[in-house]
């Protein structure tokens, strides 16, 4: 068998030359191919540009929501403790007269000591008697007719104390508004 035969046909293909695509792009004369190339360049720089601005979105935006994340992340637990809080105000009004002064003084201590630790991770009271009502801040409960003491629209007693978390409200405050019915 000589070695021509075994030859693949792959080979001889390769002698034949690179084939000719009839739909391939004419030759481009220096100038257009300069400007072919600006072109192509300009459109990969602007393509650039509008990638490093989507990253440095992508970075803000990230920076942005671990902030808030470290601001409010407390959020859950603050709103399991604030009916604590709501209990040493109770058990503080329920105290009998005749009551020990050191059960007293202890159990208001407690609450003291309670709400610092509140107010020094951000947490506020929402001010509402005498206040406008707002139904951002606060959750209308019942209405009474207004007087001439007290216009209509404004919060004339509160049920249940409202809190905030820097700026977000925790939990709403529970008033009696009054209303021009």
């Amino acid at each position: 068998m000589s070695d021509e035969a075994e030859r693949p046909a792959e080979a001889d293909a390769e002698e034949a030359g690179p084939e000719v695509d009839a739909e391939a792009e004419p030759e481009l004369t220096l100038d257009e191919l300069i400007e072919k190339l600006t072109g192509e360049l300009a459109q990969a720089r602007a393509e650039l540009t509008y990638r490093d601005a989507d990253i440095v979105n992508l970075r803000r935006r990230h920076s942005q929501e671990r902030g808030d994340l470290l601001k409010f992340g407390g959020r859950a637990l603050a709103n399991r403790l604030l009916p604590v809080l709501d209990n040493l105000d109770r058990a503080l009004e329920a105290i009998p007269e005749e009551t020990d002064d050191s059960i007293v003084q202890g159990i208001s201590l407690t609450r003291q000591s309670f709400w610092t630790a509140l107010e020094a991770e951000g947490i506020t009271i929402i001010e509402a008697a005498g206040h406008p009502f707002d139904p951002n801040l606060h959750e209308a409960i019942t209405t009474l007719p207004a007087s001439e003491e007290q216009p209509a629209g404004v919060v004339i007693d509160v049920l249940e104390t409202g809190y905030m978390l820097h700026d977000r409200v925790l939990r709403p405050a529970r008033v009696v508004v009054t209303s021009s019915d």
